[in-house]
């Protein structure tokens, strides 16, 4: 794990390195890069993927500007990682946090590509169960702790309307156990994870974004799950043709959490657009 120093504070990421097609990989609220672990291996040293573990509560170290971990911010932060890593022609990978989608909507010239990968669209900002409860719960003194605390529970981890929606198949405890520990033993991760919920667009400002997308006019493939229960069946076709560059995957027998559901059909998606992207830029 490597260390890098940005406005809002340090952010720990992965790098498997190389002189390969690069790749930055982003996750969820209470997750961290590990829910990429299957697709990279898959992927192989023939591509550079860069894994951040972005501020949304699984992050080990508080963000010395908390102020600025909002949706927009942590998009900002995003784009300021890749400036510092003076990384060019980057294919952003996005699954269940859509707000990377800011940064692409004011056109980053350091993203050649992006790949939606079964994420926040349009309205849906919080997704489903988990997203509002976190949300609603960041607005009452002490409720939030609450919730952090219920995710020790197997029960809790498969409730179906919650994390059960989020995987088809149960997600390892340990990995589940990684994702939980920060925000549970931590209140300056709480105080980010805190911030972050409760700076969901307004439905203007979702409105404005999507008017924005078309503005991207690179390459874009959507990936979506057929079975998804967190991101709605007409966002993934609705959201490909926002885009001039846009194309629709659609991926069955997985939920939201596709890289942990089909990492090897994912994969193979990511290896082909990269591919034709490359070809085409």
């Amino acid at each position: 794990m490597t260390q890098i120093e940005l406005t809002a504070g340090v952010i720990d990421y992965l790098d498997t390195g190389g002189d390969g097609p690069v790749l930055v990989l982003l996750h969820g609220v209470n997750m961290d890069g590990s829910v990429w672990d299957d697709v990279v291996a898959r992927l192989g040293p023939a591509y550079r993927c860069i894994r951040p573990t972005l501020p949304l509560g699984s992050h080990r170290q508080p963000m010395t500007r908390g102020d600025l971990v909002t949706h927009t911010g942590v998009a900002a932060l995003v784009g300021e990682f890749l400036e510092r890593l003076d990384l060019t022609d980057v294919t952003l990978v996005l699954n269940d946090w859509g707000g990377a989608q800011f940064l692409i909507a004011d056109g980053s010239d350091r993203v050649g590509a992006a790949v939606l990968v079964a994420c926040e669209a349009f309205d849906n900002y919080p997704p489903g169960i988990p997203g509002k409860l976190v949300a609603a719960s960041a607005r009452i003194p002490g409720a939030l702790w609450v919730v952090m605390q219920l995710q020790r529970f197997d029960w809790f981890r498969r409730a179906p309307g919650g994390w059960g929606w989020m995987a088809k198949r149960p997600i390892a405890t340990a990995m589940m156990d990684r994702w939980f520990r920060p925000a549970l033993v931590d209140a300056g991760v709480r105080r980010d994870l805190r911030t972050f919920a409760r700076s969901a667009p307004s439905r203007a400002e979702l409105a404005q974004l999507a008017s924005r997308l078309p503005g991207f006019d690179r390459p874009v493939l959507v990936v979506w799950a057929t079975e998804d229960k967190m991101m709605p069946a007409e966002h993934g076709p609705r959201l490909a043709a926002l885009f001039p560059q846009g194309r629709l995957v659609e991926v069955d027998d997985s939920y939201t959490l596709i890289p942990l559901d089909q990492p090897g059909r994912l994969a193979d998606e990511l290896r082909e657009f990269v591919s034709v992207a490359q070809i085409g830029g």
